[in-house]
């Protein structure tokens, strides 16, 4: 197996990473630097990167349904929780969020050790869909909704939601569901924000094709096999 796409396999990084990192020198295999990516991986070599031991580990598929107060990474250099803490596999297994939810904000996560779907499903190139719940502090009128839909412009460009879907009109005009494609950070918050509005909740209940029904807050489970075909299928 090559070395770059051994460090995906390994779940270190997504194979287009891999082949970076180890031109620019920082994979070891056998206490040596290796900067060919396709070096041929032996049973006895010993590969390391950021300082651990990379080994081929079985592939694992986690969707999370994340409460409030965790923060979507493997370690806090605050000491904060973190969405690791509620899945109890082995420590040394290393699987990573796919994406990044706010600390505050809850609802599903995807978590890996395959590096090359972890890629697809980041990259903006691949236009994942999503959709959230969103709690305003006010209702949001006619025309914002429509300006939201035609695109308004913040500082890292053009932004817009594919769909605006009032969760209940009859009651409020403050609970919504929007749709995007969009990753980049903090984009529901900000573009809410561009035009006056406070986001009170924050709630990601559709991601990739897969939901979070039958998924308590704070409880995972593993992806069945249709799900992860489905996925690299995407």
């Amino acid at each position: 197996m090559y070395l770059s796409k051994y460090l995906a396999v390994c779940g270190a990084c997504s194979r287009r990473m891999a082949t970076e990192v180890i031109k620019k020198g920082f994979v070891l295999v056998n206490g040596e630097r290796e900067i060919k990516p396709n070096y041929e991986v032996k049973p006895n070599d010993e590969v390391i990167f950021e300082g651990q031991k990379i080994r081929l580990q079985k592939q694992v598929y986690i969707l999370l349904n994340k409460p409030k107060d965790y923060v979507t990474t493997r370690n806090d250099e605050r000491g904060r929780k973190t969405v690791l803490d509620l899945i109890n596999l082995k420590k040394d297994l290393r699987i990573y969020p796919v994406g990044r939810l706010d600390r505050t904000t809850t609802g599903l996560l995807f978590l890996t050790n395959d590096g090359d779907l972890a890629y697809k499903l980041s990259h903006p190139k691949f236009k994942i869909e999503k959709k959230y719940r969103v709690t305003l502090d006010k209702n949001l009128t006619h025309k914002d909704t429509q300006r939201l839909l035609d695109g308004i412009r913040l500082y890292d460009g053009p932004a817009k939601f594919d769909n605006i879907v009032f969760f209940d009109f009859k009651k409020t005009r403050k609970d919504v569901i929007v749709q995007l494609h969009s990753g980049k950070n903090r984009i529901i918050r900000r573009m809410f924000k561009h035009l006056s509005y406070d986001v009170k909740k924050l709630d990601r209940t559709f991601y990739a094709g897969l939901s979070k029904k039958g998924l308590p807050v704070g409880e995972w489970r593993f992806l069945s096999r249709q799900e992860v075909e489905y996925l690299q299928g995407l």
